[in-house]
């Protein structure tokens, strides 16, 4: 049975996240954040937060590169970039999305020489990436050792009650106006991600300002089913 919609935020804390958009905890993800409170007590230099597409990873990686002042470099920059300059660009660092380089040598050279400044340095970086750390291919054996041997936090698929609130807050973000029996229809009848969630919300979006009507439970029925037809 789907949860009632008014019961949702009462199952979550809000958790601010530092300027930008309140960040909603769930049991899929209270591991990552635990691991962002817990800092600067890390057991290494590194800390790896991995999870599916649009899970909240870019936004908790901000969260504490706020809370550390930490320079946040691009992925691509393991590519124009040596170790030495990355880790002078900040005290700490954050890298966003790293899956893309995992596997290229010279990127992971630099990944390999700038733990061993943080970890000689008593530093910290933290790095994001859809892929766990067990199931990314690394090219250079010491990077992946280094990386399998650090805290890892994974941010799992969301239960209903995390869903339900994102969608909340999603529909929210847009100006829009639901009732409980919206989320109550879509919850059992989409795809159990986050990245799913943003996609309905925003073909609802488009398809209700394209029919000049609000959101209904008819509308949300056309929504999933233009998005199962794609």
């Amino acid at each position: 049975m789907v949860e009632p919609v008014q019961q949702l935020p009462l199952d979550l804390s809000l958790r601010p996240a530092l300027g930008r958009e309140d960040f909603l905890i769930g049991p899929s993800n209270r591991d990552a954040v635990a691991w962002i409170d817990r800092w600067p007590d890390w057991p290494a230099p590194l800390l790896v937060i991995s999870g599916p597409a649009a899970s909240g990873k870019s936004h908790l990686a901000a969260v504490w590169a706020d809370k550390a002042e930490a320079a946040v470099i691009a992925p691509e920059d393991l590519m124009r970039m040596s170790a030495n300059d990355i880790a002078e660009a900040g005290d700490y660092v954050v890298i966003d999305g790293i899956d893309l380089w995992i596997g290229e040598r010279e990127a992971e050279t630099t990944l390999f020489h700038l733990y061993n400044i943080m970890r000689e340095e008593q530093r910290s970086f933290l790095v994001t990436t859809r892929m766990t750390p067990n199931d990314a291919d690394f090219t250079i054996a010491d990077l992946a050792s280094r990386f399998r041997a650090a805290p890892h936090a994974m941010i799992k698929a969301p239960d209903d009650i995390l869903l339900g609130s994102i969608l909340i807050k999603l529909f929210s973000d847009r100006q829009l106006a639901i009732g409980q029996e919206v989320i109550a229809y879509i919850l059992p009848r989409m795809e159990r991600s986050f990245a799913a969630a943003k996609e309905i919300v925003e073909k609802a979006d488009s398809m209700a300002y394209a029919r000049k009507k609000g959101i209904s439970v008819p509308l949300m029925r056309q929504v999933l089913m233009a998005i199962h037809e794609d």
